[in-house]
């Protein structure tokens, strides 16, 4: 157990759930399904229930600090890895795993972004541990979720055999999101799986592949192995972090491996990228309505999401397959099916006001 460790990515500004998620508070800190806990609360916990809290790192933005802070109080300050640029995730993962080759070279960890939502907690720990034990073997693993519908917001993977006995199988190929008759004909053939953005490696195995697939990168974290775990480790970083690329973890190495298996996962999953996928999460009305707070009224309404704020009554009347979203300063009104633009209007919004 000593050697499981956990990176859990808390970087991103959740642009695609504006205007509830904001950059200065963005969505992993957030109470979003009012359970009393945070994203990054609920997801260290999941962790924490078999990992060591001394092995649990998160990667933030150096401006989070201080919200990592307050939601996971039990952590050092050593464990909270802050990022003066955003670089994307392949930069991310390898600063926490290069810092953690430092600390064990047997070490076998399980990286996972702060802000998803696990609804069965006893199969999910079942499958990473599972998992875990896999990846000793210097396989890397990803996990796949059986798609429930042929979804235009997911990567998917592509998979090799078809025995139903075995549930961790070799990787064919990564895909991008599809065009919706592209995603019918995924779940048609059988062998696919959306990508969870969960992966499992040894620190030895992910070290390799940085070197292998992104050495400009490893040269940068490479040499900063004498400054990791230092009092110099936050100043290396400054200096030296703004130089790695900016690309995903997919793009970087796992589209490019060799040694890449899925294990295919079921564990009430959802990404919670969009307002979307939280509809499909919360409870419904007989009118297909799923609401937040308490301050609405929907007549003739329906298939619509509704978050109303503490201070303001939301009166909708015979509309549809809305998103309507009341804070503090701002109302979204967003078709449901054109999610995917919020965060593009965001970008141009943005533009407009600077």
């Amino acid at each position: 157990m000593n050697n499981n460790y956990c990176i859990i990515m808390a970087g991103g500004i959740g642009s695609r759930f504006w205007p509830w998620s904001r950059e200065e508070n963005p969505k992993q800190f957030l109470d979003i399904l009012g359970t009393g806990k945070s994203l990054i609360r609920q997801t260290f916990e999941r962790f924490n229930d078999f990992i060591p809290t001394s092995n649990i790192f998160i990667v933030t933005n150096k401006n989070y600090k201080t919200l990592v802070n307050e939601h996971l109080p039990e952590l050092d300050d050593s464990q909270i890895l802050c990022e003066p640029v955003m670089r994307n995730t392949a930069p991310c993962i390898a600063y926490a795993s290069y810092k953690i080759l430092e600390l064990n070279q047997n070490a076998n960890i399980v990286v996972a972004p702060s802000d998803h939502l696990i609804t069965d907690i006893k199969e999910f720990a079942e499958r990473i541990e599972q998992g875990l034990k896999h990846v000793e073997s210097g396989r890397i693993l990803t996990l796949g979720i059986k798609p429930s519908r042929p979804d235009t917001g997911y990567g998917y993977i592509e998979y090799q055999g078809s025995d139903p006995s075995t549930i961790i199988k070799p990787v064919s190929q990564f895909r991008e999101k599809p065009s919706i008759e592209k995603a019918e004909e995924y779940l048609a053939q059988g062998n696919f799986v959306w990508n969870s953005g969960i992966f499992l490696w040894s620190v030895k195995s992910i070290v390799n592949s940085f070197e292998m697939h992104l050495p400009d990168m490893a040269s940068i974290f490479e040499e900063g192995k004498t400054y990791f775990n230092t009092k110099n480790e936050n100043e290396f970083i400054e200096n030296n972090f703004p130089n790695c690329e900016n690309i995903s973890i997919d793009y970087g190495v796992m589209e490019r491996s060799d040694n890449i298996d899925v294990m295919l996962c079921d564990f009430g999953w959802s990404d919670l990228g969009t307002w979307g996928s939280l509809y499909d999460k919360l409870d419904k009305d007989d009118n297909g309505n799923a609401t937040l707070g308490s301050n609405h009224f929907l007549s003739e309404t329906n298939n619509s999401i509704i978050k109303s704020s503490p201070n303001k009554k939301i009166v909708v009347q015979g509309l549809g397959d809305l998103i309507v979203v009341d804070t503090e300063n701002t109302l979204l009104i967003c078709n449901k099916n054109d999610e995917q633009k919020i965060k593009a209007l965001v970008k141009n919004l943005n533009r407009l006001e600077n």
